[in-house]
């Protein structure tokens, strides 16, 4: 168990802000470890492209062959090699990666960041990541994959949850006001 670290788990559908949490909490001094990267690295090593298509099956792929929780398994060695004491995980999407975090973590905490489809889709479209969707149906396909993987629970479960639906310093003092919260709990 890595009890000494605080470590938080990010979850947040796509487009919701986490970029915007994770670049806060870097201020804070927070090390971040990307599950999503995990896919991303397997798309990689597969030699295959990293289109949402490709990204999205591998993802269920993994889930389906080594469990569903799979891609928490997979970060705990990331975790354990990051000398800060302050860590987010960016990307939780189900309740096995929180139990599954929380057996090797002590101290946990599970925040979530909500932000309404129509801004979630204007964001991902401006982005324009290789993994981002190009219209609306490929968002709603990859939205309703999200859920059916669990993220919905994980949202509902979560300890705090930050609506990021205004201007980005209103959504930056919210975050710092939820990590400070979290912090307080667990350095006592």
């Amino acid at each position: 168990m890595i009890s000494d670290k605080l470590v938080i788990g990010l979850a947040g559908m796509p487009g919701a802000g986490k970029s915007t949490v994770v670049n806060v909490a870097k201020e804070g001094g927070y090390k971040v470890v990307v599950m999503g990267d995990v896919v991303r690295e397997e798309v990689e090593k597969r030699r295959m492209k990293p289109t949402p298509k490709n990204l999205g099956k591998i993802m269920l792929e993994l889930r389906r062959i080594e469990g569903e929780a799979v891609i928490a398994k997979r970060c705990i060695p990331k975790i354990e090699k990051v000398m800060e004491q302050k860590v987010v995980i960016d990307g939780v999407r189900s309740l096995s990666e929180v139990e599954e975090f929380k057996k090797h973590l002590h101290r946990f905490s599970l925040i979530a960041v909500h932000a309404s489809p129509e801004t979630r889709f204007r964001r991902l479209y401006r982005r324009n990541r290789s993994d981002d969707p190009k219209n609306w149906e490929i968002f709603h396909e990859r939205d309703m994959r999200e859920l059916r993987v669990g993220l919905s629970n994980a949202l509902a479960m979560a300890e705090y949850i930050i609506v990021n639906e205004g201007g980005l310093e209103v959504v930056k003092d919210k975050i710092r006001e939820v990590l400070r919260k979290v912090e307080e709990k667990w350095m006592k």
